[in-house]
């Protein structure tokens, strides 16, 4: 497998750490063996003393991170650059330190990593290396913020107290004066709040309290933690987010101290991390041409980059461990969100320079000069190639993993369709969220993107799963709904409606309607049109006038109901196809009623409700109809339904010889003829369209103007109306445009419709359980056989009588919300059937007769019946 990780272990942590006031510039660089500190029992001195002579003398240099405002000068930066010989001892460093900065030795103290060095250790003996990077903490020495800097001196103080205690106790006083300097903070100024937000940076508060965190006493530690949760948690919600924003160095400086003493699976480590990324992703990054002249820089890639690093090597471990011989976990939820939070500021820098310029090609220069490169916008990327290469070998590292993990994925499937196969691996939950960042990255790179969706068309079955099982609503499946290619109409479906809203089990307060089945269209015009939307989302609850029924299986048969009165092309709103009456399009005549336009935003909130509610109200959209509603353009393949005759007529004329079309055999010219009110009138299709003839040369425009006239401009104002309502249930047109734009013209047609398969009667009775009767009574025998000798139609009306549906999902009896049930009552054999709609219920006594049961079942199965039985 391709890997990563030579070229990442080479960088470590604090590799991309940039000097400056915010950031901790003693620790440039962090060694391998730095990376871990001794068992938190050990004390700061080494558990076995050895004389300075046993360690070979040598010359260090290291960095010393100073206090804001101190008097001495170092590197220029806040820090000093200290060489030493490895057998002096740590007091002899705090003589220097005074010596440079005026600092009494009495107000010093030197932490190196999470440990407070003790006076008579050696710089060898403290593991003291060179580049390390130590931290000063001692009092104030000038400032403008006064109680600030008196209330973080006396914080470190109560810390290193607690650090010296031999019996330290649970306090809550570092926890309190946390909250007094977060409550202290300007929040009006800008200026004035990273000022004072810089003290607790310079006072080396983080250090301080990283370093109780990392006592070997439990109290200290849980006192720490306590308090880092709070700072990091708290600064979120008390101050303003432009000021919270500025806390980002703060966090960043705890996370780097944590994965220095901590390490990267320490879960408060991980909260700090998290909280970085948080702030990061909100904030993005400065990019390279603002980091030497912009004052309000936040944070920069070379500040982020490692995390990405660090991140996508624990994916990567964990889409291993996902397909293990003991696949129980994988990727980690938190990690992978981190990962999220810190790429997308990453990708969006590295891809403005794409985006002025073309996809990234290899293999990138490595050498360059602003002059060879050209414009500004090239050499950010040839400034930033590092980072480019390694997110090159992180993108192919992680398709790679992902990729064998999605072929394992198929395998168990396919092993679970026979019975045979384990339980769904708990890793499995982060796939999709993990190929999303994958693709992310993919658009950045020359070729990458293609690479990326031909694997996906390769796991097609393995991806389709996890859009259907894992897709949450409060998620982003743009990068999904673009290529829809590679996904299935169960896929697609769900991706669709998740866009609207979701239909909950309780209400708080339901749009009520008492409908009169005689007045059926009007009145749930009045109902549904005039209703405020946000009411309608919320829930509707219904009632036939004079009927005692009501709940889900009335509004399941006023929804098929109702539709059906909508696309009844007597009502004129609607016109069905020619060769297929299911099929309908908007009535350029449908202006015939004033009311028309109100319609048809009724006709699109109905649908819309109805495909929340999952319910199959029979009717299916034309292609006409519905590549508008998804915003795209018609051509004459897409008429062929609609209008078969004018298809036929415009076939003939692009196919007919030329010569003859220019010898005017036609007659034709850039006009259409017009039935209106019943009368006809002619409309031009082109400026002075009655005086143009078709020929040769122009007949491809006249049918071209000839469609979108019949289809488009003739029923734009119905098309906008149906949209508009429909977006008033989907929120917004933006969104509607992109629920239909999801799917494929046949998806919509068996959402709305269902299954075009005749009732299966063997799928039926596998899907329903029994209630006082058993499977091996003869009433239920006989009414299976009575069922399979009914014609389809009939089976129908059985199916609405007892359930108020009359069309099934693509899926069967299997795509319903419940099973059904049949249950025994003790009623006169002479009752008829009854039926609870809402729970899917059938109930008959035991009769005792086969005839006897059909002849009762004959009654329930007459369509004017059927549609207005059942008790509730």
């Amino acid at each position: 497998m391709t890997s990563y990780s030579t070229a990442v272990n080479k960088r470590k942590f604090d590799d991309y750490a940039v000097n400056g006031d915010l950031v901790t510039s003693a620790a440039v660089r962090m060694r391998k063996d730095q990376s871990t500190l001794p068992s938190s029992t050990s004390t700061a001195a080494p558990r076995h003393h050895h004389s300075a002579s046993r360690f070979p003398c040598r010359r260090v240099q290291f960095f010393i991170r100073l206090l804001s405002g101190s008097s001495g000068t170092g590197n220029g930066n806040g820090s000093l650059v200290i060489q030493a010989d490895s057998s002096d001892t740590v007091k002899s460093i705090h003589k220097k330190v005074e010596c440079i900065t005026g600092i009494p030795i009495s107000e010093q103290r030197l932490i190196y990593k999470g440990k407070q060095l003790q006076w008579e250790q050696t710089l060898s003996q403290c593991d003291i290396q060179n580049d390390a990077g130590l931290h000063l903490v001692g009092r104030m020495r000038s400032t403008g913020h006064p109680q600030a800097w008196s209330l973080i001196n006396d914080l470190v103080s109560e810390i290193f107290d607690h650090c010296k205690s031999c019996n330290p106790r649970p306090s809550s006083r570092i926890k309190t004066r946390l909250s007094e300097f977060l409550s202290m903070t300007p929040r009006h100024d800008e200026t004035q709040a990273s000022g004072h937000l810089q003290i607790f940076l310079s006072s080396c508060a983080p250090a301080a309290l990283v370093m109780l965190y990392m006592s070997g006493e439990r109290v200290n530690r849980d006192i720490a933690d306590e308090s880092i949760r709070q700072f990091i948690n708290s600064s979120k919600t008390v101050l303003p987010r432009v000021i919270h924003l500025q806390c980002v160095h703060i966090v960043l400086e705890f996370c780097k101290l944590l994965n220095s003493a901590a390490g990267v699976d320490d879960a408060l480590y991980g909260l700090c991390r998290s909280s970085l990324g948080g702030i990061v992703e909100g904030s993005g990054i400065a990019s390279w041409e603002r980091r030497s002249g912009d004052s309000k820089v936040v944070i920069e890639l070379e500040d982020v980059f490692p995390f990405v690093c660090e991140l996508a090597g624990k994916i990567s471990r964990g889409l291993e461990m996902s397909v293990g011989e003991n696949a129980i976990t994988g990727p980690s939820l938190s990690d992978v969100r981190d990962f999220t939070a810190f790429m997308r500021p990453v990708r969006n820098l590295i891809g403005d320079y794409v985006e002025n310029c073309s996809p990234i090609a290899f293999p990138l220069k490595e050498e360059g000069t602003l002059q060879e490169v050209g414009t500004s916008r090239i050499f950010g990327m040839w400034y930033y190639r590092q980072q480019i290469k390694s997110l090159h070998d992180i993108y192919f590292d992680l398709l790679e993993k992902v990729e064998f993990c999605l072929k394992k994925m198929e395998e168990t499937l396919a092993l679970k369709e026979k019975g045979e196969g384990e339980p769904y691996a708990l890793g499995w939950s982060q796939y999709l969220a993990i190929l999303k960042e994958i693709n992310g990255i993919s658009k950045l790179y020359k070729g990458s993107e293609d690479v990326f969706w031909d694997k996906m068309r390769q796991r097609r079955v393995s991806l389709c799963f996890l859009i259907v099982r894992f897709a949450k609503r409060s998620e982003d499946h743009q990068w999904i709904l673009e290529h829809k290619e590679v996904t299935n109409f169960e896929a697609r479906r769900h991706l669709a409606m998740m866009m609207l809203p979701e239909v909950k089990d309780e209400y708080e307060e339901l749009h009520e309607m008492l409908i009169d089945r005689s007045q059926l269209l009007s009145e749930s015009f009045e109902y549904i049109a005039h209703a405020d939307s946000e009411s309608l989302r919320g829930g509707l609850f219904m009632e036939f006038k004079n009927e005692e029924a009501t709940g889900p299986g009335v509004l399941r048969e006023w929804f098929f109901l109702v539709c059906q009165a909508i696309f009844n092309p007597q009502n004129a709103l609607f016109v069905a196809c020619p060769n297929d009456r299911r099929r309908f399009f908007p009535n350029p005549a449908s202006k015939v009623d004033p009311l028309h336009l109100e319609y048809f935003s009724f006709s699109g909130r109905v649908i819309a409700l109805a495909l929340m509610h999952k319910i199959q109200v029979g009717v299916v959209f034309d292609r006409v109809f519905f590549l508008q509603l998804s915003g795209k353009s018609i051509s004459l393949d897409d008429i062929r339904d609609a209008d078969p005759f004018l298809y036929s007529s415009c076939k003939q004329i692009l196919e007919m010889d030329p010569e003859m079309v220019d010898q005017d055999t036609l007659g034709l010219t850039f006009v259409r003829e017009v039935e209106e009110l019943g009368s006809r009138k002619v409309v031009e299709l082109c400026p002075n369209g009655k005086c143009t003839m078709v020929n040769s040369k122009n007949r491809e425009q006249y049918v071209e103007l000839l469609i979108q006239h019949r289809f488009v401009i003739s029923i734009a104002e119905q098309v906008a109306h149906f949209a508009q309502g429909f977006a008033d249930i989907i929120t917004t047109l933006r969104l509607q445009k992109s629920f239909f734009q999801s799917l494929d013209h046949e998806d919509l047609d068996s959402m709305l419709h269902g299954s075009e398969t005749a009732v299966s009667v063997e799928d039926w009775k596998a899907h329903t359980d029994y209630n006082g009767y058993k499977e091996s009574d003869p009433q239920i025998s006989w009414f299976w056989k009575i069922v399979g000798c009914m014609s389809a139609e009939q089976r129908k009306v059985l199916l609405f009588f007892w359930t108020s549906i009359k069309y099934l999902p693509v899926e069967g009896f299997g795509g319903l919300a419940s099973r059904l049930y049949i249950y025994k009552t003790r009623e006169s054999y002479d009752r008829l059937p009854s039926s609870h709609t809402c729970f899917f219920r059938l109930c008959f006594p035991p009769y005792p007769s086969m005839d006897v049961m059909q002849d009762r079942l004959r009654i329930i199965t007459q369509e004017h019946v059927g549609c207005s039985f059942g008790t509730w």
